[in-house]
């Protein structure tokens, strides 16, 4: 069984977001392309509490951007983003939600951040996504979204550390490069960890073959 797992595909990761992707409304589309051909499409949400600990604004002193060490990790604050039950934390209007199989929720205990689709930074808690993917025999994943040097990479080497097949479509993702070429040294990390770096069109091509 073949799944694909669109990354916080959420309003404020995209253009007039709080915390905006650059052309990140442009992987809608290619998300819409894909949907229907899959046996399971699974989306992740960023669903952070009010005070979490990755808001800049809970930590005095620091602005977006900053470093700080939290519990022995080297964690980057953020601007308020992806606020439970709010505008900013819902899928994009415009991605095709009816082939979404199911939805995960990351980042919610106040304490820890989460990057990954699969467990806290601290990797202490799961998701539930890999049980999830497990019980539906999962052979291969196939990976789009925000941000690709963020929660992308992270829940892709998370997924290649479980055992899974990986693909990672690459015009479906957008990063923030805020140095640059860091969304290009993302790519290469997870092409080292064994992950095929494939194109939608060359999906496309690949279902219609079966």
């Amino acid at each position: 069984m073949t799944v694909l797992i669109l990354v916080d595909l959420q309003n404020d990761f995209m253009p007039g977001g709080v915390l905006p992707v650059p052309d990140g409304d442009a992987v809608v589309p290619v998300a819409n392309s894909l949907v229907k051909l899959f046996d399971v499409v699974v989306a992740t949400q960023d669903w952070h509490p009010r005070k979490h600990v990755s808001f800049a604004s809970c930590h005095p002193g620091t602005i977006p951007g900053s470093m700080i060490d939290l519990a022995g990790f080297r964690q980057k604050l953020w601007p308020d983003h992806c606020v439970e039950n709010t505008l900013g934390a819902e899928l994009h209007a415009d991605l095709s939600q009816n082939e979404i199989t199911r939805i995960f929720r990351k980042g919610s205990d106040p304490s820890v951040d989460s990057y990954s689709a699969f467990f806290d930074s601290a990797h202490q808690k799961s998701t539930g996504l890999a049980d999830f993917l497990h019980d539906h025999k999962t052979d291969e994943l196939y990976f789009m979204g925000l941000a690709t040097e963020y929660c992308v990479k992270f829940s892709v080497l998370d997924a290649v550390s479980l055992g899974f097949a990986v693909h990672v479509i690459e015009d479906g993702c957008c990063g923030i490069d805020s140095r640059v070429g860091d969304v290009e040294d993302a790519f290469t990390a997870m092409a080292a960890a064994g992950v095929n770096i494939i194109s939608s069109q060359e999906v496309i091509r690949r279902f219609l073959r079966r």
